[in-house]
């Protein structure tokens, strides 16, 4: 199978033929193997066509269509060996030369080898994983389930999507002036000190995280052009396609052969 797909024009074909905008997706899960737990990469080509444009507020209840065709490979390989089949996918599609959108979760490496391997893209961070990040710090905040905790999350949800960075870096500025102050005012208070800076280093952790992508935020320009901002079909790849498959109780694979398996494609149109 993996030779053909590789070799046979006819491969590919439907792909090819397929309208929508092109997206490239990629993640990794792990896999019981004779040499121990591995991690399987998968990436994932697709072709989607556009659906309605909506608001920021309207994006949780829009219908995005599902992607036209699609297709997946996979291997246990480290990064660098994995993004090597990249640009030989992109160009057996016949997709190298066009714009193509990148979306994936936090991980630097992909980022990294999508800078390396094309030439015209345009990255998104998972809004899923970007939401979580700020959930994340929310509750160390204001309390995991407090009405505090619930207002930050409905507000800075609509933030991140309307605005990207701007808005939230302006909320983690105000929040550190106002430790600071309490900061000062607790010197002799150990344990309320020590309660200041867990929250200190929650704010440190959601502006590095959100500093270093605050290009692939661009949320708002995505919805009203009807496009994804989620990565969502190769997480679901690695839980169906090599999950239901592959991790199956008490199942051990050679390295080799889980490498066979994998190497599948998914071309085919709706």
């Amino acid at each position: 199978m993996g030779r053909w797909q590789r070799s046979n024009p006819a491969a590919n074909t439907d792909f090819i033929e397929s309208e929508g905008d092109v997206e490239f997706t990629t993640d990794g899960t792990c896999v019981n193997t004779t040499e121990g737990w591995r991690e399987m990469r998968v990436a994932i080509f697709a072709k989607r066509e556009r659906g309605e444009s909506v608001h920021p507020d309207q994006w949780a209840t829009r219908k995005l269509p599902k992607p036209h065709t699609s297709v997946a490979f996979a291997g246990i390989e480290n990064k660098e060996q994995f993004r090597k089949h990249w640009n030989g996918w992109a160009k057996r599609l016949e997709v190298a030369d066009e714009m193509i959108s990148i979306l994936g979760d936090g991980a630097h490496w992909i980022w990294d080898a999508a800078t390396l391997t094309f030439a015209k893209r345009d990255e998104v961070l998972d809004v899923y994983h970007g939401l979580e990040n700020i959930s994340n710090c929310g509750k160390v905040l204001c309390g995991s389930g407090t009405k505090e905790y619930k207002v930050w999350r409905d507000e800075t949800t609509l933030e991140l999507l309307w605005n990207g960075y701007e808005l939230i870096e302006q909320r983690l500025n105000r929040l550190e002036k106002e430790l600071q102050t309490a900061e000062e005012r607790a010197m002799q208070d150990r344990s309320l000190a020590k309660h200041i800076e867990s929250k200190r280093e929650a704010i440190r952790k959601l502006r590095g995280y959100l500093s270093y992508h605050v290009g692939r935020l661009n949320y708002r320009e995505r919805l009203a052009e009807g496009r994804s901002i989620g990565s969502g079909q190769v997480e679901g790849a690695c839980k169906n396609l090599i999950g239901k498959r592959l991790k199956q109780t008490g199942a051990r694979w050679r390295v080799r052969t889980c490498r066979k398996v994998s190497w599948r494609g998914m071309p085919g149109k709706r």
